[in-house]
């Protein structure tokens, strides 16, 4: 699990409907959440993404059942992410273990007594964020 030499790194919560984005600094310590794309034009916001910050990797987040069984969505980002590695290939892509980000997300948002529409529009961007803390927190203890 390395990152070979240091740059930022994205991290990319995929769903149905959004994806959320978070990034981390260039010494890869600190991760702050970019945004919520729209899960049907997100790979122009990618590639924005991608131009302004260019990071050395990316890692999206898997959803693994907690059996360990990889879920029908898995599948699809594990297709999604052969497009990826395919239209990018100067970078380098991971999967990182995302079970229950999306829950911790929505409880650290209800502890903040964050609104429901608000929690809507921020969710992914906050489980991209634990996702992204999660890599390189397993990054640095490695």
């Amino acid at each position: 699990m390395t990152s070979q030499n240091k740059g930022r790194i994205l991290a990319l919560d995929i769903g149905t409907a959004r994806v959320g984005a978070a990034i981390s600094d260039p010494n890869q310590i600190i991760a702050q959440g970019l945004g919520v794309w729209n899960a049907e034009n997100w790979l122009d916001d990618l590639d924005d993404c991608i131009k302004k910050f260019a990071p050395s990797l990316i890692v999206v987040g898997l959803p693994v059942r907690t059996d360990g069984k990889k879920s029908a969505m898995a599948e699809k980002i594990l297709e999604t992410l052969e497009n990826l590695q395919t239209n990018y290939p100067d970078i380098n892509f991971v999967t990182h273990d995302e079970r229950f980000t999306t829950i911790i997300a929505q409880r650290t948002l209800l502890e903040a007594d964050t609104s429901r529409k608000k929690r809507k529009k921020t969710v992914d961007k906050i489980a991209a964020v634990i996702i992204l803390e999660s890599y390189l927190e397993n990054l640095h203890t490695n």
